[in-house]
Protein backbone atom coordinates (compact mmCIF):
# COMPACT_ATOMS: atom_id res chain seq x y z
CA UNK A 1 0.00 0.00 0.00
CA UNK A 2 2.77 2.35 0.91
CA UNK A 3 4.31 2.36 -2.69
CA UNK A 4 1.21 2.48 -4.38
CA UNK A 5 0.43 5.71 -2.37
CA UNK A 6 3.90 7.24 -3.06
CA UNK A 7 3.05 6.95 -6.58
CA UNK A 8 -0.06 8.36 -6.52
CA UNK A 9 1.65 11.41 -4.43
CA UNK A 10 4.57 12.02 -6.95
CA UNK A 11 2.43 11.38 -9.53
CA UNK A 12 0.29 14.36 -8.45
CA UNK A 13 3.17 16.56 -7.78
CA UNK A 14 4.35 16.27 -11.66
CA UNK A 15 1.07 16.67 -12.87
CA UNK A 16 0.62 19.39 -10.73
CA UNK A 17 4.16 21.01 -11.57
CA UNK A 18 3.87 20.37 -15.26
CA UNK A 19 4.19 23.55 -17.43
CA UNK A 20 1.94 23.47 -20.71
CA UNK A 21 2.63 25.27 -23.92
CA UNK A 22 1.25 28.17 -22.95
CA UNK A 23 3.74 29.00 -20.24
CA UNK A 24 6.61 27.57 -22.31
CA UNK A 25 5.62 30.51 -24.81
CA UNK A 26 6.01 32.99 -22.19
CA UNK A 27 9.78 32.63 -21.67
CA UNK A 28 11.96 34.75 -24.32
CA UNK A 29 15.46 33.26 -24.77
CA UNK A 30 17.85 34.73 -26.40
CA UNK A 31 21.21 34.21 -28.49
CA UNK A 32 23.50 36.89 -27.18
CA UNK A 33 27.29 37.24 -27.46
CA UNK A 34 29.60 38.19 -24.28
CA UNK A 35 30.85 42.16 -24.81
CA UNK A 36 33.06 42.22 -21.86
CA UNK A 37 33.43 40.68 -18.45
CA UNK A 38 34.32 41.60 -15.14
CA UNK A 39 34.96 40.20 -11.72
CA UNK A 40 32.36 40.90 -8.91
CA UNK A 41 34.26 40.69 -5.63
CA UNK A 42 31.16 42.28 -3.67
CA UNK A 43 29.26 39.09 -4.24
CA UNK A 44 28.92 36.90 -1.98
CA UNK A 45 30.17 33.65 -4.07
CA UNK A 46 31.99 33.76 -6.70
CA UNK A 47 30.49 35.41 -9.72
CA UNK A 48 31.22 37.65 -12.84
CA UNK A 49 29.40 40.69 -14.02
CA UNK A 50 29.05 40.44 -17.88
CA UNK A 51 27.66 42.34 -20.54
CA UNK A 52 26.04 40.90 -23.37
CA UNK A 53 24.68 41.84 -26.79
CA UNK A 54 21.26 40.60 -27.78
CA UNK A 55 20.52 42.09 -31.37
CA UNK A 56 18.40 45.33 -31.88
CA UNK A 57 15.56 43.99 -30.61
CA UNK A 58 16.41 43.66 -27.32
CA UNK A 59 19.98 45.17 -27.04
CA UNK A 60 22.58 45.25 -24.60
CA UNK A 61 22.04 43.74 -20.93
CA UNK A 62 23.76 42.93 -17.90
CA UNK A 63 23.69 40.09 -15.93
CA UNK A 64 25.88 38.04 -12.63
CA UNK A 65 26.57 34.46 -13.96
CA UNK A 66 28.60 31.85 -11.16
CA UNK A 67 31.08 30.72 -13.85
CA UNK A 68 34.50 31.35 -12.42
CA UNK A 69 35.08 27.74 -11.73
CA UNK A 70 35.20 26.43 -15.39
CA UNK A 71 35.48 30.04 -17.23
CA UNK A 72 37.99 32.84 -17.06
CA UNK A 73 36.69 36.36 -18.37
CA UNK A 74 38.84 35.80 -21.25
CA UNK A 75 37.29 32.76 -22.68
CA UNK A 76 33.81 34.12 -21.88
CA UNK A 77 34.80 37.16 -24.02
CA UNK A 78 32.96 37.10 -27.46
CA UNK A 79 31.16 33.59 -26.33
CA UNK A 80 27.61 33.10 -27.85
CA UNK A 81 25.47 32.21 -24.93
CA UNK A 82 21.12 31.89 -23.67
CA UNK A 83 19.58 34.07 -21.78
CA UNK A 84 16.08 34.59 -20.34
CA UNK A 85 15.71 37.91 -20.88
CA UNK A 86 11.66 38.79 -20.15
CA UNK A 87 12.07 38.25 -16.14
CA UNK A 88 12.30 41.51 -13.85
CA UNK A 89 15.34 42.72 -12.83
CA UNK A 90 17.24 41.15 -9.75
CA UNK A 91 18.93 43.42 -7.38
CA UNK A 92 22.67 41.23 -6.38
CA UNK A 93 24.20 43.53 -4.11
CA UNK A 94 24.88 46.89 -5.68
CA UNK A 95 24.54 45.33 -9.53
CA UNK A 96 21.33 44.72 -11.49
CA UNK A 97 21.11 41.84 -13.31
CA UNK A 98 18.89 42.08 -15.90
CA UNK A 99 18.63 38.79 -17.49
CA UNK A 100 19.41 34.96 -16.13
CA UNK A 101 21.97 33.51 -17.95
CA UNK A 102 21.27 29.87 -18.95
CA UNK A 103 23.30 26.95 -17.39
CA UNK A 104 23.66 23.18 -16.21
CA UNK A 105 25.45 21.92 -13.59
CA UNK A 106 28.07 19.41 -14.04
CA UNK A 107 28.82 16.70 -11.60
CA UNK A 108 30.70 18.96 -8.80
CA UNK A 109 28.17 21.59 -9.49
CA UNK A 110 29.54 23.98 -11.39
CA UNK A 111 28.28 25.86 -14.00
CA UNK A 112 28.25 25.51 -17.94
CA UNK A 113 26.98 27.95 -20.24
CA UNK A 114 24.54 26.63 -22.72
CA UNK A 115 24.79 28.21 -26.11
CA UNK A 116 24.03 27.10 -29.68
CA UNK A 117 26.08 24.61 -31.09
CA UNK A 118 26.42 26.42 -34.47
CA UNK A 119 26.55 30.05 -35.31
CA UNK A 120 23.08 31.54 -34.93
CA UNK A 121 22.36 35.75 -35.02
CA UNK A 122 22.18 37.82 -32.24
CA UNK A 123 18.60 37.86 -30.45
CA UNK A 124 17.61 34.52 -32.18
CA UNK A 125 14.83 33.30 -29.96
CA UNK A 126 14.32 29.59 -28.41
CA UNK A 127 11.54 27.49 -29.61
Amino acid sequence: MASILSKEIIDATLAFNMADFSDFQKVDIRVGKILSVEDFPEARKPLYKITVDFGSEIGIKQSAVGATQLYTKEELQGRPILGLVNMPPKQIGPFTSEFLTLGVSDEEGRCILIAPDKKAPLGARMF
